[in-house]
């Protein structure tokens, strides 16, 4: 997922998405313990959706700093 849709999404579209995210992480990580998985660099992938999406989730729970010039 690109990080520009990512913060296109509103912060219960985020929440439900890495919730979503994790369970296929962990889906595949059955299948591969099993042998059964085919694409072992997709949960890489997912793995760093889910880190971009929560980069975004919680860049929005904290207030903006200002900054000052010295």
């Amino acid at each position: 997922m690109k990080p520009q849709k990512v913060r296109e999404l509103g912060i219960e579209e985020l929440a439900a998405k890495v919730t979503e995210l994790q369970e296929q992480i962990f889906r595949m990580r059955i299948k591969k313990a099993t042998g059964q998985l085919g694409e072992a660099p997709k949960i890489r992938a997912l793995r760093r959706d889910v880190a971009r999406i929560k980069t975004v989730l919680g860049e929005r729970s904290r207030p903006a700093k200002r900054v000052s010039s010295k």
